[in-house]
């Protein structure tokens, strides 16, 4: 062993590693979460997402069913504040990891940006950010109600060049009226054409909140009935001549002594145009509820899905499921169960059942 070292490790590096682990350990802790504070306005946290799911469904072509275990998502998430009133948040994924097609890791950056709050009726936001102008299309993947999002709420994203519905632009956004209403509107790059002189792509959003305002960048799913929501909202997203239009109702409430009922409709239209010609002109809908038994732990939960091509019968379906979630940790520890149908207008309706167990920590 050479002078200086343990194994092939320089002493030197196994001290700053070490200064590392007791820095972390002896920062102060904000609602038990593991930050890193330099002072009143810096600090850093750090923690995860893990979803490992089970998937069984019927194929629509053959008498067979495809099965997958997989991580739905892998991701790590990294949070904090660089000044006064600047923070940032920068989140990475593996999705899909395991499934079928998709046997590498294929490490992506999903989120990263900086939000500047110059009061609470103005932050101006800058990088890559979630673009969707439904509430369904914004919320967390973290505190879902159902296993995973609405099939419809992201058919935006592959004709706009986005990741995982992310955009590359800035955004303003805000509070006004004591709270009660609140605006996004953003530029973004969109699709970009060989010598990127087309248009840049745009959305704006209103909500108007009756009750308390879900103020998180990323909309809650489900707060388990710590939360008094019930909001109203509608969005517009454009580029050249593709447009989108959407309007939503959203509702999160404790109900009686230890019960909670979360839920929303959200209706999304859809016109590619000549812009872009595979998104077809459509008229999507997604609702979902369900109540939270905090004596138990449980949550028995519905959604319903349709998607209406205009002109045609091809492509148009109608998707359910039903499910249950046992909420062991709230939305750090939970393990999700559903049975569902995708029913198209046109072909076979085949089954699906489906397991996740997610791990949360941020």
């Amino acid at each position: 062993m050479r002078r200086g070292s343990i194994g092939n490790a320089p002493l030197g590096v196994l001290a700053a590693a070490m200064t590392i682990v007791v820095v972390v350990a002896a920062a102060p802790r904000a609602n038990a979460q593991a930050v890193i504070k330099v002072n009143d306005d810096v600090n850093v946290k750090f923690g995860f997402l893990l979803q490992g799911q089970a998937d069984w469904q019927e194929s629509a072509t053959a008498d067979d069913i495809a099965q997958n275990l997989f991580l739905r998502r892998a991701r790590i998430l990294i949070g904090g504040s660089i000044a006064k009133n600047v923070t940032f948040f920068f989140e990475s994924d593996s999705p899909n990891y395991g499934k079928a097609g998709t046997k590498t890791s294929g490490m992506i950056v999903q989120d990263a940006f900086v939000s500047w709050k110059f009061a609470d009726a103005f932050t101006l936001d800058g990088g890559m950010i979630l673009t969707g102008i439904a509430h369904n299309s914004l919320q967390s993947a973290a505190s879902l109600i159902s296993i995973d999002y609405g099939s419809y709420s992201f058919l935006y994203s592959s004709p706009t060049q986005n990741v995982v519905g992310r955009d590359t632009g800035f955004q303003g956004r805000g509070y006004l009226a004591d709270k009660k209403l609140e605006y996004r509107v953003g530029v973004w790059s969109g699709a970009r054409n060989a010598s990127a002189n087309q248009a840049f792509r745009t959305t704006a959003r209103v909500q108007y909140n009756f009750l308390d305002a879900d103020t998180g960048f990323f909309y809650t799913g489900t707060s388990l009935g710590k939360k008094k929501i019930f909001a109203l909202g509608a969005g517009y997203d454009s580029q050249k001549d593709y447009k989108s239009y959407a309007a939503d109702a959203y509702v999160d409430l404790p109900v009686g002594k230890g019960g909670a009922v979360s839920g929303q409709l959200d209706y999304i239209h859809y016109d590619g145009g000549t812009t872009f010609t595979t998104l077809l002109k459509q008229d999507t809908f997604f609702a979902e509820a369900g109540y939270y038994i905090k004596s138990a732990k449980v949550m028995p939960y519905f959604n319903y899905g349709n998607k209406d091509l205009s002109g045609r019968d091809t492509g148009d379906e109608t998707r359910w499921a039903i499910g249950l979630g046992y909420m062991a940790f709230g939305h750090n520890l939970n393990l999700k169960a559903a049975y569902g149908k995708i029913d198209p207008k046109a072909g076979k309706s085949v089954d699906q059942f489906t397991i996740q167990m997610q791990a949360f920590y941020f």
